[in-house]
């Protein structure tokens, strides 16, 4: 079964396939949440922050058995892809996957942070492969399907996965509870942000956790509820009148 809205949006396959145990570290100088995705035998970090060595090396202590099968950022931005280049000296040629407009942005973007805030993030280096829309990330008996939402960054993505432990999406920095991922960097774009927004309330089933780039969790359903930037974006995606969403 599939998930659909409009036409112009994608189809998610939301038939639970694999279970996932996600466990989320908290590093770098900015809080970043890193989480690691377990699913038989096999992991997928998404958004190694910092210290990437550090990280490779006590997931290889706590997960002896567990093969890292990619490394997945969710936007370019320096706070999110900071340990790619330290995991990958220690785990060897593991895959680095980010979209391909982030692929483009993030050396600046690097720059950029590092001449803002005066945060150094290592260059993670170029990407094994280029995600887009409708691309799944395998691993284990689960996959992550690829919805692109743009606006906090040009090529920012959601990760999304149905499985047999509860609908989950990695959504980085595009949704916070109650608002939305700053549009005030350099290749941010607040109507961008406010479509997707609308796209994910479209897309993804009201039970989806939400695992966020910085801070707690929510919920779709919560959010199409209490978030007015998410609320005023699905308007625009359905044609309709906002006040006919209260």
């Amino acid at each position: 079964m599939s998930n659909a809205g409009p036409a112009s949006l994608p189809m998610l396959d939301t038939v639970p396939n694999g279970a996932i145990h996600i466990e989320c570290i908290i590093n770098g100088p900015v809080e970043t949440n890193t989480y690691i995705a377990c699913s038989k035998d096999e992991a997928v970090v998404i958004d190694p922050a910092w210290e990437g060595e550090k990280l490779a090396r006590e997931f290889v202590q706590n997960h002896p058995s567990v093969k890292v099968k990619a490394l997945v950022c969710t936007h370019g931005h320096g706070d999110h892809v900071g340990g790619v280049a330290g995991m990958r000296r220690v785990l060897g040629d593991v895959p680095f996957l980010i979209s391909k407009d982030d692929a483009a942005f993030m050396p600046g973007a690097i720059k950029g942070m590092r001449q803002m805030w005066g945060i150094d993030t290592e260059d993670p280096g170029e990407p094994t492969r280029l995600l887009s829309e409708g691309d799944a990330v395998e691993f284990g008996g689960a996959h992550l399907q690829v919805v692109e939402t743009p606006g906090h960054t040009p090529g920012g993505i959601v990760l999304f996965a149905a499985t047999e432990t509860g609908n989950v999406a990695f959504v980085g920095d595009t949704l916070f509870p109650g608002g939305h991922g700053r549009v005030d960097l350099e290749g941010g774009d607040g109507a961008q942000i406010i479509r997707s927004l609308g796209k994910m309330a479209a897309v993804l089933p009201a039970d989806t956790l939400c695992l966020i780039g910085h801070g707690g969790t929510t919920t779709i359903g919560e959010e199409r509820k209490s978030n007015m930037f998410m609320r005023r974006g699905l308007a625009q995606i359905e044609g309709e009148p906002l006040d006919k969403m209260r």
